[in-house]
């Protein structure tokens, strides 16, 4: 089927259009057109190059133009901008950025990966001369450069997100003095507050200075260079670099002026097969909206996954007008800062508030493979369901070794519309090295389980009035314990169980959550049955606080 596709932009999204255009479509005529030297590299590698963890520069060119020449038979122009689409003529304008000219390319299909642009707030000294963003090679070796010849600089990262704590980790690994500015009230939004205080405990134990819920007002200058970052609170933070990490706008100049459909998120809109409004049209990547895997409402997801199987899907699409759909998306997404590993995969507490859903949630520690094995690791679970059917719509994890592969599992059950009961039930495999014959997951869902057939309640903190026993050791208890808690060991409960008040509410409360659950079952079978846990035990208290804390500053 001879036809003329015509890809602008590569990396992610168009690179993998334009390989899969041609292995679907030997005939067809495929040229992209890229405003940057490089057409595909590794730009979630980046700040690992940055901070010396990836040493060799080449292994971050995925493609170059002359592997996709070569290879897959697909032209390739660099440093050419397209400025303009005839829809009517079905053109587009290229200019020569190096020549400076322009041509103008006739296609029959045409793919957008436009991408996304840095936000970069307009404010005095913003583009100083050591103020960078980081979003392309370019952008890579012009912070590298920096980085060699200043070591012992202050670093200051603007924003608390994937790649503002990559590179807050990368800095410190070189040994920049580095802080760390958020005008959220907490480290990684997508997280909820208890979850991410975690990572922002694990950040201070590394010496990284945290200025949270305070936002960029200005920069001191001196000549082309920032030397302070001013805060909103009147802070005045030191800088020899800065890191603007704030986030992403989607580049929909060229659809907006070819006037294609905008969503309501401001990403392009398109339908199951990447098609915009003109059928002709197709756009991928961090321009677009993509449709919620859980909420099945449309918006701009801006990470690689999606980007590239919507690229596929395109470049099926494009060369022979049939593709499977792109597959909804979660925003299952991972980072890793210092000893700590953060994953989040569908629904938060923001996006279960704004839908209005009816959603139950538990929080449990389990280790990463079994305990007696050298290295087991603990990591937390929040695994959010709806009480109605069990449905899961959601989960984070923060821990060690061994979170990536959990919030896969439950990635891949939510995709499948799977409920706690199949969680519960999927038949994993088991070594002591890599797991235990009950895994993490495995025991999120029990307590979900439990939770759903009335077996378990769970409460945050105890309410005011209840009787609340704690069951941890003699140690465990001196270390710190609520106020008016009764102690009783686990091991002696069955035999002091007449010391508690049957009739009145209680508590059961441990340092994660097990031996609550064991105490309340006893407690539950002699007569107590207005019973409930603390969910993730007094490990998750100081977590816990720091979400009140939250929540009252929104009120």
């Amino acid at each position: 089927m001879a036809r003329k596709i015509v890809i602008v932009g590569g990396v992610a999204g168009g690179a993998s259009a334009a390989a899969r255009a041609r292995r679907c479509n030997e005939d067809a005529e495929i040229l992209m057109i890229e405003k940057d030297e490089h057409v595909s590299f590794a730009n979630c590698g980046l700040p690992y190059y940055i901070g010396g963890e990836i040493t060799d520069r080449k292994k971050l060119l995925v493609a170059t133009p002359e592997k996709f020449e070569t290879w897959f038979n697909v032209r390739v122009w660099t440093h050419h901008l397209v400025t303009a689409i005839d829809r009517a003529a079905k053109t587009v304008t290229v200019l020569d950025r190096k020549a400076e000219t322009s041509k103008t390319v006739e296609y029959d299909k045409l793919i957008l990966a436009p991408g996304a642009s840095p936000i970069v707030p307009p404010m005095d000294g913003i583009h100083s001369s050591n103020i960078f963003t980081l979003r392309n090679v370019a952008d890579t070796d012009r912070i590298k450069s920096y980085v060699d010849l200043n070591h012992q600089a202050k670093a200051v990262v603007i924003g608390a997100g994937f790649i503002g704590l990559e590179m807050v980790e990368m800095l410190h690994h070189l040994g920049m003095d580095v802080s760390l500015v958020e005008l959220a009230p907490q480290v990684l939004p997508p997280l909820d507050p208890e979850m991410a205080h975690m990572v922002e405990e694990e950040l201070q134990a590394k010496g990284v200075k945290l200025h949270i819920g305070n936002g960029l007002k200005g920069f001191e200058t001196d000549g082309d260079k920032a030397t302070a970052v001013q805060l909103n609170d009147g802070t005045s933070l030191p800088a020899d670099l800065v890191i603007l990490a704030i986030g992403v706008r989607p580049s929909t100049e060229l659809a907006q002026a070819a006037q294609l459909e905008i969503g309501k998120t401001g990403g392009i809109a398109i339908n199951d097969y990447a098609q915009t409004t003109d059928p002709d049209i197709y756009a991928v990547g961090d321009a677009v909206e993509y449709r919620n895997g859980v909420t099945d409402i449309l918006q701009r997801i801006p990470l690689a996954g999606p980007a590239n199987r919507a690229g596929r899907v395109a470049g099926e699409h494009a060369a022979c007008d049939q593709s499977p759909p792109i597959p909804s998306v979660l925003g299952t997404a991972i980072v890793r800062a210092f000893g700590k590993v953060a994953a989040v995969t569908g629904c938060n507490q923001r996006c279960i508030d704004a839908m209005d859903y009816k959603a139950h949630h538990v929080i449990i520690p389990a280790k990463n493979h079994a305990g007696y094995y050298p290295g087991a690791q603990e990591m937390v679970i929040k695994l959010i369901y709806q009480p109605a059917d069990g449905k899961i719509i959601g989960a984070q994890i923060v821990g060690g070794d061994g979170v990536d592969k959990r919030i896969d599992v439950i990635a891949t059950v939510i995709r499948f519309g799977g409920t706690i009961d199949d969680l519960a039930g999927l038949d994993l495999s088991y070594a002591p090295p890599f797991g235990n014959a009950k895994d993490a997951v495995h025991l999120a869902a029990f307590a979900a389980q439990n939770d759903l057939r009335g077996i378990e309640a769970f409460t945050a903190d105890p309410p005011e009035g209840d009787q609340v026993v704690d069951v941890r050791t003699q140690a465990e208890w001196d270390a710190g314990h609520l106020p008016n808690a009764v102690h009783m060991p686990l091991h002696e409960i069955r035999g002091r169980v007449s010391e508690l008040d049957a009739a009145m509410p209680t508590t059961v409360v441990c340092r994660g959550g097990q031996r609550a659950y064991y105490a309340s079952r006893i407690l539950r079978q002699n007569g107590f049955d207005q019973i409930k846990t603390m969910s993730g035990g007094m490990m998750m208290r100081p977590h816990q606080e720091k979400k009140r804390q939250i929540q009252e500053q929104v009120k």
